[in-house]
């Protein structure tokens, strides 16, 4: 397993995404990006997560900084999730779980004595050089898009 630290450029990546095509690194160069893992869409964390980052859309937008999930749901299930729930944010469809495994988010869980392998809820600030600038790790959703975007002022 990867394990990514501050000043560590960001793996690159090009996944499918949610409205079709693909969602790629590089499409945003020169600019910071903020990448939400998410486990599952649909559930009730992740959707908080996923509306809290899109209601604040334009907060992140008006810094320059770009948004994006990543689980490992398909793409079709991501175009769910979007018209289900209006979210504003693109999403990217790792269902081989390559993106999730290069940036360490993908881990041994267990719940109700059981282990499984899943997504560990993370966010990860990347500068404009795509150097990781932040790391948050098991991410409780309430307050935690306030935190991304105080965090903001130090790129």
């Amino acid at each position: 397993m990867n394990v990514l630290d501050k000043g560590q450029k960001a793996p690159g990546f090009s996944l499918p995404r949610d409205g079709g095509g693909t969602l790629s690194l590089t499409d945003f160069d020169g600019r910071p990006v903020v990448i939400f893992f998410y486990p599952k869409d649909n559930t009730t964390g992740c959707t908080k997560e996923a509306t809290e980052f899109s209601a604040n859309l334009e907060a992140f937008t008006a810094k320059g900084v770009a948004v994006i999930g990543i689980s490992p749901d398909s793409a079709k299930s991501h175009d769910k999730f979007v018209a289900k729930h209006g979210l504003t944010v693109a999403l990217g469809a790792d269902e081989s779980h390559e993106v999730l495994e290069a940036y360490g988010v993908w881990k041994e869980k267990s719940m109700y004595g059981r282990t499984y392998m899943g997504v560990e809820r993370t966010t990860i600030l990347l500068d404009r050089n795509h150097a990781i600038a932040e790391i948050w790790h098991k991410v409780k959703v309430p307050g935690h898009v306030q935190a991304v975007l105080d965090a903001l002022d130090t790129l």
